[in-house]
This record gives structure tokens, sequence and C-alpha cells, in this order.
């Protein structure tokens, strides 16, 4: 797994460059974010179980048809498989947040899910819209934890809502 500042050097170690002030800006930035991004990671691994729970209802809240009879979260199997696949995305999306890049997100998450939703019949539409239920979520926890800009935290979900969007179609 690669962390803003690894993927930052390589990217000038392949051109060629030496680090220039943008570089350098991107590197202050991350740094100045540090402490803030571990909290937000406690804050994401303290509450994890209420984060999926409470973004389980919302979701299931706004599109009732997924739990009704013949919705992809109808069973309680599949409706588990659902909130499982939450977790799994609050997971990558904590470890990404730490890095300060989205790496992971696309190594670990994105890769191959596209064939994978399509095979079961999963609605790309409900898994963006439960991404970024979890991103307010997170967001709302994260700043009553006292952290006032959290920016930062919009990386990881808005990159896998925007991966996910793309494969929609």
């Amino acid at each position: 797994m690669r962390d803003a500042v690894t993927t930052l050097i390589r990217n000038y170690d392949v051109t060629g460059r030496y680090l220039d002030r943008d570089g350098l800006d991107k590197l202050k930035d991350y740094f100045a974010t540090g402490t803030a991004r571990v909290a937000a990671a406690a804050v994401i691994n303290s509450n994890a179980a209420t984060i999926v729970k409470q973004a389980g209802l919302k979701l299931f809240d706004e599109l009732p048809e997924l739990i009704r009879p013949g919705g992809n979260a109808y069973t309680t199997r599949r409706y588990a498989a659902c909130l499982r696949d939450m977790d799994y995305y609050l997971r990558y999306a904590s470890y990404a947040l730490v890095a300060g890049d989205t790496n992971v997100l696309d190594e670990r998450v994105l890769q191959g899910l596209r064939e994978t939703y399509n095979s079961l019949g999963v609605p790309i539409g409900p898994t963006v819209r439960g991404i970024q239920i979890m991103k307010d979520i997170v967001k709302e926890l994260v700043s009553e934890a006292g952290i006032a800009n959290t920016s930062f935290v919009d990386q990881p979900f808005d990159h896998m809502t925007r991966e996910f969007s793309e494969q929609n179609t």
C-alpha cells in the first residue's frame, strides 16, 4: 500500500525531476493533516459497527424496495452481505484516509468489482448511495470529535463513489 509521500516521490522519480514547490506543498498539506487523519481513523474504528448500522438503516429507509421481496437485500443472507460490504468499504476508506492516497482502494476494493457486481446482479446505485451516507456519518462524528476541518474525509469516499459511478455503464 502506498501513501501520499511514496506516491508523490515515485511520480517525481519516474519523471526524473527534483521535488518542486508544488510537490513540497503537497507534502506539507499531507503532514499538516496527519494528526487529524489518525484521529479520524480512530473515530471510524471505534464507531464502525454503528456507522454501518446507521448507514444501512438510512439506505433502506430511502430505498425500501431493496428489502422488499425481489429486492437485492431481501433475504437475511443478502441483507447481511450488504452490511458486510458496507463495512468493507468503510474499513478500506479508513486505510486510504490515513495514507492520504486512494491507491489501496483501487488495488483492494475497486479492481474486479464491476465484474463481480455485474455477475451477481448487484445494483451500483444503492452501493454509491450507501457510501455517501457513510461519508456523511463519518464527517459528523469526526466533527463531533473536535476536528474542525473535515474536508480530507471526503477523498476516499468520493473516490469510491466516482469509480463505482463510472462503472455503472
